[in-house]
């Protein structure tokens, strides 16, 4: 009877070790290069060039580097709380709202953001949503988004190489 609870207890033990190893939510810390090749095409607009990312458990610290046509870079940095609550920011003139969730089932994180930014014809939102996941055994970072403003609605990927 004793061998056969120590077997069962054994199993038990393996298997909650097996799920706890599955559900592990992948790190997405680390340095972040754009990957034009793998990426959604980029035009003559802004495009996210770099990230640098510091993830802890409920945290993400990023410091995002823009950059235009002309090579000029627009960085900025955002500590977002990863259980959904809405976090304030100013990035230059552009009052940002911004939240995130990372899911515990598939170790993707899920962003939100609004930012009002001004032109000719007065202001505008751009509403953001980005689904990060980390592939190649944490060696590319992938952001499927989703963009919409006045002008419409644009989807895509971005693909970045991690640098450290």
């Amino acid at each position: 009877m004793k061998t056969k609870i120590a077997f069962f207890l054994t199993v038990m033990l393996s298997m909650t070790a097996m799920l706890n190893a599955q559900a592990q939510v992948p790190s997405f810390s680390g340095e972040w290069k754009f990957n034009r090749e793998k990426s959604t095409a980029v035009n003559n607009q802004l495009f996210l060039s770099n990230l640098t990312v510091q993830h802890q458990n409920d945290s993400l610290l990023t410091t995002r580097v823009y950059q235009n046509q002309y090579g000029e870079q627009y960085p900025f940095r955002e500590n977002l709380p990863l259980n959904g609550i809405e976090n304030k920011i100013w990035i230059y003139d552009m009052p940002r709202t911004s939240k995130a969730t990372l899911s515990a089932r598939d170790g993707k994180l899920n962003l939100e953001s609004v930012t009002t930014f001004y032109n000719n014809s007065g202001s505008d939102n751009l509403k953001t949503q980005e689904v990060w996941s980390v592939e190649n055994e944490g060696k590319k970072l992938k952001i499927a988004f989703t963009m919409s403003y006045s002008a419409g609605t644009f989807t895509g990927a971005q693909y970045f190489d991690r640098v450290k």
